[in-house]
């Protein structure tokens, strides 16, 4: 199977101490994958490794390889058009007056809104309310993000992440806040994705989060990758 990602003996240090060690895992194109852990187990500092926010520790002796969709080198703006990342900390960069239209709409430019020097072409607009409708919320496009409910403001997020049509959606603790009821909504949506072909990875700490049509689980600990198999092999009631 041809890799989506790849992480080859990749660590970050911060301040002297590693958040990740020589992490290793290949994620193969069209594989949906639950990657779990505790707070402050590294879940977050892997999001910022596939961003491109920061880079991983470097060390001549015990060198580390990123590969995305089989590239090791690749331009940052390429990649978020074929790997698209939702990230809870996306919520707050946004203006409260912005609409909903216009987040989705950033997701053509990688900002944090649409601006008088960027274009928006008639096949962005289509798209725009084809992801929206996708997400179920073509009718909140005109609205404010400051008038959206928690769960309206995750799914325009998805449908900006999604809008470039990526081949990899990346999912950053994507229920965090939810009620019961709505994340059994969010997990239904998440298999009907994965059904239509959309290669989920989603980063949580929540079991009960990971969708029932997700069978690979990915655990990490402390830094490092604790076991990776099947969710009926790891995940049992004992």
């Amino acid at each position: 199977m041809a890799s989506a990602l790849e992480l080859e003996n990749v660590s970050v240090r911060r301040d002297g101490k590693y958040i990740l060690r020589s992490v290793s895992l290949n994620i193969g194109k069209g594989e949906n994958v639950a990657v779990i852990g505790p707070n402050g187990s590294g879940k977050t500092t892997l999001i910022k490794l596939l961003r491109g926010d920061i880079r991983p520790y470097y060390d001549e002796d015990d060198p580390a390889t990123i590969r995305i969709f089989e590239l090791e080198r690749w331009n940052i703006f390429d990649i978020r058009s074929r790997m698209g990342v939702v990230s809870m900390d996306l919520q707050s960069r946004f203006r409260p007056e912005t609409s909903a239209f216009e987040v989705i709409c950033s997701g053509f430019f990688n900002s944090l809104d649409v601006f008088r020097d960027q274009q928006v072409t008639d096949r962005m607009a289509t798209a725009v309310r084809d992801s929206a409708t996708m997400m179920g919320v073509e009718d909140v496009l005109a609205r404010p993000i400051e008038n959206l409910s928690l769960g309206e403001m995750r799914r325009v997020l998805i449908a900006r992440a999604m809008v470039t049509g990526p081949d990899l959606l990346v999912l950053d603790e994507p229920m965090t806040g939810l009620d019961i009821v709505m994340k059994s909504r969010f997990r239904a949506m998440f298999d009907i994705l994965m059904e239509k072909g959309v290669s989920i990875v989603m980063i949580t700490h929540d079991l009960s989060d990971i969708p029932a049509s997700m069978d690979r689980v990915i655990m990490i600990r402390d830094g490092a990758v604790f076991c990776d198999g099947k969710k009926g092999d790891l995940l049992t009631d004992g």
